[in-house]
């Protein structure tokens, strides 16, 4: 996710002072409070350790939905006594937003990812959480060779050749070797996926609003080329707000004079706006049109920033990528019924990719079975029919998982509500 997305488009570009911000840290899985300054090798001196680093906006509107993945993170780790073969686990919680921003800063990313640089014992990072803030810490962190597990993002073009903009993926790639990997689907699956829906549903004609960001204006130029090549109709040209204003009626009734679609798709997050899209649909008259929007809004921060009264007025449907909780089975559904009685409430849907991610890190560094940054991603990008939370899967030559579930849900009573498999 879900991307889940505050991007910055050209945040890779910007020139960064990295001595000038330093990551805030977490409290490890073993009860340690460990140093988390920028600079420095910041080695923990014992030889039995092994750091894991996770970056993921823990300030700002995402941190419901981050809390619950540093959550399962945790108890990936608690399951094992914090151990990967005979190396200590120990774990640092880094943020990557700042109160200022509420979401995910270039400076903030590049702190953490130099953080793990420098720290020998870093074996792991799981992270981040956006798209944007991947395409920051992904050359950095492929230069060390250091193994990257996302539980969220998902622009296709961090991984897959042909799918992005030009350059990708090498550009993240300077080594030439892949070092990023992630557990959740990307969205060339999502996108199409959702228009399918639509289609479903009977819709024929659509309008596309994004974030203008990596992850939203991708998923929602994926979704309205899979709209045209279905026969729907998509009102005007796809259109791109600014993120910083407060309301968007403007947009909205700019769209109204091209006719009134079935269906209105975002391409965004709870952090860009899309609850106050949801708002001034109502408000310009269009609460009688679907809204859809991608899995960066399967978290209650979408709910609660539109009203949960609102979705009585409007219909709204959401694409995820996987099952929500309360429909998984197997190890899947072990891990939400131990979430809740660790924690005495239900997980957030990205919860489990936390923990799936926790779970391959030990793998790997257990696989390894020796402090080597090399070993390390050597083994993890072996791993084949790993039967974990999410089932069974693989990863595939580019880092991607093998996993292809997409699940659509709508809103009622102020939460999630499950309505079909997807695909």
């Amino acid at each position: 996710m879900k991307n889940r997305e505050a991007e910055q488009n050209k945040a890779q570009a910007r020139p960064v002072d990295r001595r000038k911000f330093l990551a805030l840290g977490g409290i490890t899985t073993t009860g340690i409070l460990l140093g988390t300054g920028g600079g420095g090798s910041n080695t923990s001196g014992n030889s039995n350790a092994v750091k894991i680093i996770s970056s993921l906006p823990r300030t700002g509107s995402a941190k419901g939905q981050t809390d619950t993945i540093v959550n399962g993170i945790k108890m990936a780790f608690d399951e094992v006594d914090n151990k990967a073969g005979e190396f200590t686990i120990e774990y640092l919680d880094l943020d990557d937003a700042t109160p200022a921003e509420g979401k995910w800063t270039p400076e903030r990313e590049t702190a953490n990812a130099d953080q793990a640089v420098k720290d020998t014992d870093v074996m792991a990072f799981i992270g981040p959480y956006n798209s944007g803030a991947a395409k920051v810490s992904m050359p950095i962190l492929n230069k060390a060779g250091v193994l990257m597990i996302s539980p969220a993002v998902t622009w296709p073009g961090l991984t897959k050749p042909g799918k992005g903009d030009p350059g990708e993926p090498d550009i993240y790639k300077p080594t030439g070797k892949v070092n990023f990997t992630r557990v959740v689907p990307a969205d060339d699956l999502q996108g199409p996926l959702g228009a399918d829906w639509a289609k479903s549903m009977g819709v024929k004609t659509v309008a596309v609003l994004d974030d203008n960001e990596v992850y939203g204006k991708g998923i929602a130029t994926l979704f309205k080329e899979r709209c045209l090549e279905a026969g729907i109709k998509v009102l005007g040209q796809q259109e791109s707000i600014d993120v910083k204003q407060n309301e968007f009626s403007g947009v909205l009734r700019k769209l109204k004079t091209l006719g009134t679609p079935d269906l209105l798709y975002f391409g965004g997050t709870s952090q860009t706006k899309a609850g106050q899209i949801a708002k001034d649909m109502v408000a310009v008259g269009f609460g009688g049109v679907k809204l859809m929007v991608p899995d960066g809004c399967y978290e209650l921060a979408f709910i609660q920033s539109a009203g949960a009264e609102l979705f009585k007025t409007l219909k709204c449907f959401i694409t995820f990528g996987g099952s929500p909780p309360d429909k998984l089975t197997g190890r899947g559904k072990e891990f939400v019924d131990k979430y809740k009685a660790k924690y005495g409430k239900d997980p957030e849907g990205y919860a489990i990719y936390g923990y799936e991610a926790g779970k391959v890190a030990v793998e790997a560094i257990k696989r390894a079975g020796k402090k080597d940054r090399a070993a390390v991603l050597a083994e993890c990008l072996k791993i084949k029919d790993f039967d974990g939370a999410l089932g069974k899967w693989s990863f595939d030559e580019n880092g991607d998982t093998t996993s292809r579930t997409m699940s659509g849900s709508t809103i009622e009573g102020g939460d999630f509500k499950f309505v079909k498999q997807l695909g």
